[in-house]
Order: structure tokens, then C-alpha cells, then sequence
């Protein structure tokens, strides 16, 4: 399982956008899979669809934070898992059923493929993403070593004219300051993207996730990178079981014309998940930069998610592939 997961990502998730009259849990979360709800919403504002849907998800009517790694069964392979997920598909009403960010390759998606076969549904993949992935169980140095020559110097070599600048600090802004934190990640989330990242129900949402993964034994890593007495650049990582997920990051652009304080940043906090005894992966998870894909430079291994959607209805399916 994943941090994304936790009953803290998925109650959190829920208690901030589940509550509204067309949404309707069908399956909790229960820590270890994801839970699933009914949405219903109308296709062009007039045909009724019932959608089925990941809890921390939403296909059509929301943007939130993404919810990664989804899957159905914690423990169940073959046709066990073939029987036990038809039985689920199988028990609720829905037109159309949008499972995100699944990935490629699982158990889960083999299932779903079988499923939609003997069913006679629709089986359609509507997303890829790739991810990516530094694993953190060897030694630093060689990790270095293994890079590209620009890589390295973007992501570690070039620390020394960021530290001529003035002191360099790391500071973890959680539990203390969390607010600071989050101010400085939209502030330059505004200078890059002209908008916020974390404002409103999504802020809400964070802190709530934030305040209950400790529970579970997650440690949230608001790190902050300082030059001088100035926050230059963020990253929003939490630990949880041996992994660091990379969830947001924000730096300040222009800082200096030799420097990538993004991928800095990221070269201290790949580090310092190289010392800790207890973890053996940096997760950045799907995405790719502005400008580049940075990840792919850096990371020692990608994965990819597919996002599928299942029709059961011949009408259905005529106007959902009318529409592409």
C-alpha cells in the first residue's frame, strides 16, 4: 500500500469533498485499499450517470489533489480477485465506472480486463502517466555517480554557489509552522503558475491529512530551504513505511542564473533519505516540470499508472466514444 492509502489521505479526503448530496460511499477505505463511492452527475447537463469512482478521485466534477497507487484488494492475486471484484462491480448500479491511477501491470487492471471480457463491458483507457522513483538503499555516492554529468551538477555539484551566497539551512516546518510553509509554497506557486497550489478546501484537506498520518505512523516533511534568512525553496514530503513521497515543491524562480533550486532542493532532501536507516525510496510520483522532465534524469525507476473506465450500457458506450 501507499501513503495515499492511509485512512488519514482517505478520510481526509473525504470529510473535505465527499460531503455533498450526490455522492454516496459504497466501499470505506479501511488503511490499507482505497474505499469507492457512486457520483451522479448529467452527461451535457441531461442524461443521468451514476460514475463509480476511487475515493480521493473524482473524473469529471472535481480538481483535488491527486490520489495515486489505487487499488482494490490488499492481498487477493488471480481469480480470486476476479471473483471477489466482479462481486463488487457486480452489487452496485452504475453506468460508468472511472478507476484513476492504477498501475500498469497490477493485479488489479489484469482483473478489471478479465471482468470486462465476460461481462461484455466497455474497457477503455482513458490516461497514462509515468512516475518516477530514486531508490535509497545503497550509498549515496554511488547514487551520484550513476548520473548524467548535467544532472549531477544541477541536482548536487553546483551546492557550492548556493552556499556562497550565505548560510544554507534545511528546517522542517511541521508541526510549529506549518502556515509559513504553506504561504511560501503558493507564493511562488503565483510567480510560476499565476495561481495558488494549496488555498481553500484544498488547504483544509492537507492540514487534515497532515494532522492524522502521524497516527499511522507517517511523518510529514515540510522542508524548507533557506539562503541567508530567505525561504527560497519548498518541498512537501511525507515519510511513511520506508518511503518518501514527494507530494508539491515551489522555489523561487530567478534566483540566480546558475542555479536550479528545485532540483537542489530535491538533491538535499535525496540525501537525506539515503541516511535514514529506515527508508529505501524517494517517491516523486507522476508529473513531469514546466519545462523539462526532470524526474526521468534522476530517478533510478519509473513505473506507470493507467486510468481506466468500464461501460455497461450499448447507448453508453455509443456516446461516450462519439464524444473521444
Amino acid at each position: 500500500m501507499s501513503l495515499f492509502q492511509t485512512k488519514a489521505w482517505q478520510s481526509a479526503w473525504w470529510d473535505t469533498w465527499g460531503r455533498q448530496k450526490s455522492f454516496r460511499l459504497v466501499r470505506p477505505w479501511d488503511g490499507e485499499v482505497s474505499g469507492l463511492y457512486e457520483s451522479r452527475y448529467r452527461l451535457k447537463g441531461v442524461l443521468p450517470i451514476r460514475s463509480l469512482q476511487f475515493v480521493g478521485t473524482s473524473s469529471r466534477e472535481l480538481r483535488t489533489p491527486r490520489t495515486e497507487y489505487n487499488r482494490f484488494s490488499r492481498n487477493l492475486t488471480g481469480q480470486p480477485l476476479v471473483r471477489a471484484l466482479q462481486q463488487q462491480l457486480e452489487s452496485h448500479t452504475w453506468t460508468e465506472a472511472v478507476f484513476n491511477d492504477l498501475r500498469a501491470g497490477s493485479e488489479d487492471l489484469s482483473a478489471l480486463v478479465t471482468i470486462a471480457a465476460t461481462q461484455n463491458w466497455a474497457f477503455r483507457i482513458i490516461a497514462v502517466d509515468d512516475g518516477y522513483a530514486v531508490t535509497t538503499s545503497g550509498p549515496f555516492d554511488e547514487y551520484l555517480a550513476s548520473l548524467g554529468a548535467n544532472s549531477r551538477l544541477k541536482l548536487y555539484n553546483r551546492r557550492a554557489v548556493l552556499e556562497s551566497l550565505g548560510p544554507v539551512r534545511e528546517e522542517n516546518l511541521w508541526p510549529h509552522n506549518s502556515k509559513a510553509f504553506f504561504d511560501a509554497l503558493n507564493a511562488f506557486h503565483r510567480e510560476r503558475w499565476r495561481k495558488d497550489c494549496v488555498a481553500g478546501k484544498s488547504l483544509t484537506f492537507h492540514e487534515r491529512f497532515l494532522s492524522r498520518v502521524e497516527e499511522e505512523g507517517g511523518r510529514p516533511l515540510l522542508s524548507t530551504l533557506t539562503c541567508g534568512n530567505h525561504i527560497v525553496s519548498v518541498l512537501y514530503n511525507v515519510w511513511y513505511r520506508g518511503v518518501v513521497y514527494n507530494i508539491q515543491a515551489g522555489f523561487e524562480q530567478n534566483f540566480h542564473k546558475k542555479l536550479s533550486l528545485g532540483s537542489l532542493h530535491l538533491g538535499y532532501a535525496i540525501e537525506d533519505a539515503f541516511r535514514l536507516p529506515d527508508t529505501d525510496r524517494f517517491d516523486m510520483l507522476a508529473g513531469q516540470g514546466k519545462k523539462e522532465n526532470y524526474k526521468a534524469r534522476i530517478a533510478t525507476e519509473n513505473y506507470q499508472f493507467l486510468t481506466v473506465m468500464l461501460v455497461k450500457s450499448t447507448l453508453f458506450r455509443a456516446l461516450y466514444w462519439m464524444r473521444g
